[in-house]
């Protein structure tokens, strides 16, 4: 499948932390900040990264929403003033990555993909997104993909969330939780179309059925790569003893730890139910093979005798009395037709047919 090979070619022989965008350009970088606290609420669209910077220091939680890292310049702006590791840097711009979280003095950086459905090729397109959060600052950033987080962005506005009470540590949580939770739409489209799969099965497979099922393993073994690291990821998140995660938003990753482990056992459950699928498709088309060669095999065995009996009298020796006899002709007809229905009799006796 193209989603699994690696793009990272295009930095050989560049040195660590080089800023170099392996992804597709989707179009124009969009910054939206997000000012908050428990009372008020500012949002804003910036049109520039200089214009989004200055409200660094304020009490209140800032969440910058950066759509589109393909320029280096502003990935390289954001990270000189909020003071990131040229290395995550790096990282947010290589869209390979694979999910993880790294722990530093004053931020933590997490790596995950956003699963969604591609309406025009009708499958599983995914999208790496990139979260940094402080003491009192979230980064979300990444190339498409942002309306998966209108949700969080309507519920602090109308200040009925959780998130407005709490720290950053509880926004990026949040962020996370809803990113996870698309997952589920994903896997119950999955399981509509193993429904139906089956179902085609039962009734009578086609050369199509066994295309389908190649391309719902494909999706299958697709999901694999971002959703299978996470459950170590989550883990180590509520492991580390850093101050930046408070032991409140811990109880809430621990519900996330538990939503992944959901993830991860209907994946399994599907890829084991699809190989099921292959082997009954194989099996199928087996017996679909059996039932012709035998139904052959009995037209063949009745016509055996009843092609000896034509050969013997398409001899034309002279001597044979048959030949002038008036009645011989309908009585090996219907000699023959007593054979066949003999034959018949028989197998069916013996439920070979």
């Amino acid at each position: 499948m193209p989603e699994l090979i690696d793009k990272s070619s295009k930095k050989v022989g560049l040195p660590p932390g080089s800023l170099v965008y392996t992804g597709e350009e989707t179009g124009k970088v969009k910054i939206k900040t997000i000012e908050y606290d428990d009372i008020t609420f500012q949002e804003k669209e910036s049109e520039t990264v200089d214009e989004c910077l200055p409200i660094k220091g304020k009490p209140t939680i800032t969440w910058i929403n950066i759509e589109g890292v393909h320029q280096a310049d502003v990935i390289e702006k954001i990270g000189k003033y909020f003071e990131i590791h040229p290395l995550v840097l790096e990282d947010i711009m290589n869209t390979e990555q694979r999910p993880k979280v790294q722990n530093f003095e004053n931020y933590m950086f997490i790596v995950l993909e956003s699963l969604y459905l591609e309406e025009k090729c009708l499958g599983i397109a995914s999208g790496q997104i990139s979260l940094i959060f402080g003491e009192n600052f979230v980064l979300s950033l990444h190339e498409r993909g942002s309306d998966i987080f209108n949700p969080i962005i309507e519920q602090i506005r109308k200040m009925k969330n959780r998130t407005t009470k709490m720290g950053a540590d509880h926004l990026a949580y949040s962020l996370i939780d809803v990113i996870i939770d698309k997952y589920f739409v994903i896997l119950e489209e999955l399981g509509e179309k193993i429904e139906v799969l089956e179902e085609e099965l039962i009734t009578g497979p086609t050369p199509n059925t066994m295309k389908s099922i190649h391309n719902l393993r494909g999706e299958l073994l697709f999901l694999h790569k971002p959703i299978w690291p996470l459950r170590e990821m989550i883990n180590n998140m509520q492991r580390d003893e850093t101050p930046l995660i408070s032991d409140s938003t811990r109880l809430y990753l621990r519900d996330v730890h538990d939503h992944i482990v959901r993830v991860i056992d209907t994946m399994e459950t599907f890829r084991d139910t699809t190989s099921g699928m292959l082997d009954v498709y194989l099996s199928s088309v087996s017996n679909k093979t059996n039932e012709i060669m035998k139904i052959l095999t009995i037209v063949t065995t009745i016509f055996i005798p009843l092609s000896f009996i034509a050969g013997v009298y398409g001899m034309n020796f002279l001597n044979m009395p048959e030949l002038r006899w008036e009645l011989g002709y309908p009585l090996v007809l219907l000699s023959m037709a007593i054979i066949g229905a003999v034959m018949l009799v028989y197998f069916k006796k013996k439920k070979w047919i």
